[in-house]
């Protein structure tokens, strides 16, 4: 909330303000001004700042109680984002005489707060920062003032840290600012390998080369930002794509080509990944004498281990955008599926190529259909765990049963091998107004009424 909304919901605000060796200060009460603004001592003429007390309205506010680690974060943020400035949190603690204080302070900004988020984590390169701001408008494309600045690095091992924010507000969500980000570091990325010859022919970059361990810190300033919902977890505005990526990738790619080491060296580089043989040619595969070509919905895994490996059917192409969004990339792949499966039960073995999806389905899975009494080749499986995962629904119920019956009558060694599995979706989650970051999912009507009861 703003400062005027804060006052219209609380039974007390004050104000003061420190300003050229004065000090002034105004007090309102319900949103009414109730002392006008006066002078009421003096300063050093250095010592400059303002605080604001304020009372909430108890009628207004179901608890009394802030959400310290939302606090936390948005004090946090501050500081990250004015380097050199000193925040501090001071709140009494139950049980404890004096009161425990929080401290923030991150001079180098962006980049020392990127530095603290991976610590604990091995980089490949070192940490690239920059900073970039419209200064002529950018032949009226932008506003003055517009722009971004960044801290970025690969990762060896470690978990990554994306953290993202635009004028000072964190947005937990993402938006169209990070899209923009993602779009110039790929570019850059790309431009580079393409420039030094580091890809084999027949081999392009996919994004997950570029982000499976990207680390970074974002911060947009927008003219005038627009956020999905009122929670501004989210930044929508499509001209931020454009604003981002202008003033990021530029910087990237010279950084990158001033130090052609270091994007050898990225270890999610296409080229280092086919150099240590985990770069598979993902659009062929081997089979028998002849060549299979994989489908090209595709998104495969990195691991040819199928002991870990898993592939996940699922409904359609939205279903499969979520599910690559969601999977490890290192185990699990990903095949959409376009509508119903072809009934197989009475369909003769010569006649299911002719269904485009079971054949897609055959291909990927590197096994060909086959009787119950047949003794199949599974040299050639490439997952150890086929999952079905359809919709909690009628329709994904339907495709559940027609993809078991595919199985069961035509790929019966891979069920009594344990192979198939069967995912349980949740059937649907519970959404509480103000309290959006927690959305269980509920598997059951019991479960459901447990949550509301929660709530």
């Amino acid at each position: 909330m703003g400062v005027s909304v804060t006052n219209a919901l609380s039974t007390r605000l004050e104000v003061s303000v420190k300003r050229d060796g004065k000090v002034h200060r105004i007090v309102f009460a319900g949103g009414d001004v109730v002392e006008p603004l006066a002078q009421v001592g003096k300063c050093a003429v250095k010592d400059s700042g303002t605080e604001v007390r304020v009372w909430p309205d108890g009628k207004y506010f179901e608890s009394p109680n802030y959400s310290i680690p939302e606090l936390e974060r948005l004090l946090r943020a501050k500081a990250v984002l004015l380097p050199g400035v000193r925040v501090s949190l001071t709140r009494p603690v139950k049980g404890e005489d004096e009161a425990h204080t929080q401290t923030w302070h991150y001079p180098d900004g962006l980049k020392s707060y990127l530095t603290d988020l991976i610590a604990d984590a091995q980089e490949a390169v070192p940490l690239f920062s920059c900073e970039n701001y419209i200064s002529d408008g950018h032949n009226g494309d932008f506003s003055i003032g517009e722009g971004a600045a960044f801290a970025l690095t690969w990762l060896e091992e470690g978990s990554c840290a994306n953290e993202s924010y635009v004028n000072l507000i964190p947005t937990s969500l993402g938006g169209t600012h990070e899209a923009g980000l993602k779009q110039a570091v790929f570019n850059a990325v790309n431009n580079f390998i393409n420039l030094h010859n580091l890809l084999p022919r027949g081999v392009k970059v996919q994004s997950d080369d570029v982000f499976g361990k990207t680390a970074f810190v974002l911060s947009a300033r927008v003219l005038d930002p627009q956020f999905q919902g009122q929670t501004k977890d989210k930044l929508t505005n499509r001209d931020a794509l454009k604003l981002v990526a202008a003033v990021s990738g530029d910087p990237l790619e010279l950084w990158l080509n001033q130090n052609v080491d270091f994007g050898k060296k990225s270890p999610n580089s296409p080229s280092v990944r086919h150099r240590h043989g985990y770069v598979r040619l993902k659009n062929r595969k081997e089979k028998g004498s002849g060549v299979a070509i994989l489908p090209g919905k595709l998104t495969d895994c990195e691991s040819e281990d199928i002991r870990e490996n898993e592939l996940f059917l699922v409904e359609g192409d939205s279903a499969g955008g979520s599910a690559k969004l969601a999977r490890d990339k290192a185990t699990q792949a990903i095949l959409p599926l376009r509508g119903k499966v072809l009934n197989s039960f009475e369909v003769h073995p010569d006649q299911l190529f002719g269904n485009a999806e079971i054949h897609d389905i055959s291909v990927a899975i590197g096994v060909d259909p086959h009787a119950i009494n047949d003794h199949p080749d599974l040299s050639g499986l490439r997952y150890g765990k086929i999952a079905i995962l359809s919709d909690a629904d009628v329709d994904g119920s339907h495709i559940q049963v027609l993809l078991l019956t595919l199985f069961y009558r035509h790929f019966p060694k891979l069920v009594a091998d344990g192979h198939i599995y069967v995912a349980q979706p949740p059937l649907f989650r519970v959404d509480v107004n103000a309290q959006g970051k927690s959305n269980p999912p509920a598997n059951s009507t019991p479960s459901t009424k447990t949550n509301l009861t929660a709530f």
